[in-house]
């Protein structure tokens, strides 16, 4: 049985099924064709009866609001294209915990960092983590190793 989607995509099931009971196919086969229980058809159709085009309508169901409206999330976002440093934080790295922290310090709001990772996920914020270099690292003494050294020792290691 399929009950999934938006509001929008229920009602056109609904609608389809009163379309096709209304061509002349039984209320049976209009539910093996949606993947629906007959008797989720005949209440569709007893709806329609009843209220019309009124009784088929999309009742989205809006769910929890959130907790943070859209100004301040849109501005919890902007945080991340900033250093941690200057929120006074010790390292370069956000992580789910300290960006609960600030939203907690900011709004007074408790977020649970897990849930933090997964609402950046979906605004398409990954984790990064900065390439660990050594200090003292000489790049053109790197470069020229890998110029000169490293053909012989894979020269060396094919024969």
């Amino acid at each position: 049985m399929r009950t999934t989607g938006s509001a929008q995509e229920l009602e056109g099931r609904r609608r389809l099924a009163v379309q096709r009971v209304q061509q002349g196919y039984s209320q049976v086969q209009v539910a093996q064709f949606l993947g629906v229980h007959e008797r989720t058809v005949r209440k569709w159709i007893a709806q329609y009866r009843h209220q019309g085009d009124k009784g088929l309508a999309a009742k989205p169901h809006p769910g929890r609001p959130p907790k943070l409206p859209r100004p301040q999330q849109n501005l919890v976002l902007g945080w991340l294209r900033q250093n941690p440093k200057s929120f006074g934080f010790a390292t370069e790295l956000w992580t789910g915990r300290r960006v609960a922290q600030l939203i907690k310090r900011s709004f007074g709001v408790c977020y649970h960092p897990r849930y933090i990772n997964e609402w950046l996920t979906g605004h398409n914020f990954t984790p990064q983590k900065p390439q660990k270099r050594a200090r003292e690292r000489d790049e053109q003494a790197v470069a020229q190793w890998t110029k000169s050294q490293w053909p012989c020792l894979q020269n060396a290691r094919a024969a």
